[in-house]
């Protein structure tokens, strides 16, 4: 599985995990090149807090485009620190 934007390959995985309809990404399996921590969070009230990234591809910028939660207990533990994507990121497998 692939996400792209902006023409460009962000994350490529065979192991992404598909959770509550979202494609999760492993961590090792991105870009890091094309992303910059961004000062936004959420607080969901059962996954707890998430943070973003925004992302840089040939001078275009997609803020809060990914996200992930670094801590997580019980069974949303498995997507810990797997990276997700919105904002017209696509995937393609």
């Amino acid at each position: 599985m692939k996400a792209i934007w902006n023409g460009q390959v962000l994350a490529e995985s065979e192991a992404v995990l598909v959770y509550d309809g979202v494609y999760y990404f492993p961590p090792e399996s991105i870009k890091s090149d094309f992303f910059n921590k961004s000062d936004t969070y959420t607080i969901c009230s059962r996954k707890g807090k998430a943070l973003y990234f925004n992302i840089a591809v040939n001078g275009q910028v997609n803020f809060d485009a990914a996200w992930y939660y670094p801590t997580l207990e019980g069974s949303d533990k498995k997507i810990s620190n797997y990276i997700a994507f919105w904002k017209g990121v696509e995937f393609e497998s």
